[in-house]
């Protein structure tokens, strides 16, 4: 008796791997997409309708583009804090603390240094704050699991709150701008401090800086022996040892610099934003970067078209609730629907018959 297996154009399999990786994560958006049209006619809003308000709102015109935009550059920057730590193999979700640290350590930073410095020279000050302070935040997480077992994960999910309560209490005490009455914030940054727009557009210059972070980052893994290093750490552990491989100290380093790139996605927030720090940077940046990190499969040059594509999706909020009667947090159920789906996919990958090695006859 002979087993029949589904056969597949022989040159798919040369191409397996790209094509897996690029269409199951599209299949899986499309089915969130599905799901999502029927959430929205439960609701009793025209599924169709609200997608072309979405496309409307994300891309439809200028407006919308720089809307998109401003919102996909911290996208881009708290996904490599996920992205990065991925290729070794360690699941790192604390990126809206290490935002949050980047953006109190910036501020910090800011308020002391005022206008004493030229506006280039003060806003790298606080662009290197943040980044010391968002990969500390991160490599502490790094640091419990390579030397005591503790699962990163848990940990650094738990860092997001502590790194919370902590601005909350700062914000509330010893920095809280007592003339700001409308919520508990700290004292606003001197205006040679702000982060300008790039010229012609409402956008800030963060979004040069999420993607040259992004092409940096892959220029790492991809092209230096650092990367190939964390690669082969991520791959398999215990050949990393054998082979004397710095397991601890490419721990450390990968989750620091995962961990700078949310804290200067915070420095950029408050700096192109907010001009000071209260409740408003906990704005979920961080939490929709661990999405985009997933839906990019931890590859820093998807993480910019994904980054792109997600902040579209948050971009259109407010123009559900006018057009539609659907709430602004509507988008975030979409957003969670498309993570569930990105997560069950993920178990799909190498089990598919047709991306399968060819089976010998």
């Amino acid at each position: 008796m002979t087993l029949a297996f589904p056969v597949a154009p022989s040159w798919l399999y040369r191409w397996r791997r790209p094509l897996e990786a690029i269409l199951l994560p599209i299949a899986a958006l499309v089915t969130a997409l599905l799901i999502f049209g029927i959430f929205c006619a439960l609701a009793g809003a025209n599924p169709l309708a609200v997608y072309a308000s979405i496309y409307k709102a994300a891309f439809g015109s200028w407006s919308a583009w720089q809307n998109t935009l401003i919102r996909a550059s911290p996208l881009m920057l708290t996904a490599l804090c996920t992205a990065l730590p991925a290729r070794l193999g360690l699941v790192i979700i604390g990126n809206e603390g290490a935002l949050v640290i980047g953006g109190l350590c910036a501020v910090a930073m800011g308020l002391s240094v005022g206008a004493a410095l030229p506006p280039l020279m003060g806003q790298m000050t606080m662009a290197i704050a943040a980044i010391v302070g968002g990969g500390v935040w991160i490599m502490l997480a790094g640091a419990l699991r390579h030397y005591r077992g503790v699962n990163e994960t848990i940990s650094s999910l738990l860092l997001n709150y502590i790194a919370i309560a902590l601005m909350n209490h700062l914000v509330e005490g010893p920095m809280r701008d007592a003339e700001f009455v409308t919520k508990p914030s700290s004292a606003e940054l001197n205006e040679v401090l702000w982060m300008g727009t790039i010229p012609g557009s409402r956008i800030h210059y963060g979004l040069i800086y999420g993607l040259i972070a992004c092409v940096l980052a892959y220029v790492l893994i991809q092209r230096t022996t650092f990367g190939f290093a964390a690669r082969t750490a991520g791959g398999n552990l215990r050949a990393a040892r054998i082979a004397g491989l710095p397991v601890g100290k490419l721990t450390l380093a990968v989750c620091f610099l995962g961990g700078s790139c949310a804290g200067l996605a915070g420095m950029i927030e408050v700096a192109a934003v907010q001009k000071r720090i209260n409740e408003s940077l906990v704005s979920n940046y961080g939490y929709a970067g661990i999405l985009v990190a997933f839906v990019s499969r931890h590859n820093p040059l998807a993480t910019i078209l994904v980054a792109v594509l997600l902040g579209g999706i948050l971009a259109s909020g407010g123009i559900l609730q006018r057009s539609h009667d659907l709430p602004d947090a509507t988008v975030l159920v979409f957003q969670g629907i498309v993570f569930l789906c990105v997560l069950f996919s993920d178990s799909l990958y190498g089990r598919l018959p047709w991306f399968q090695e060819k089976p010998i006859v």
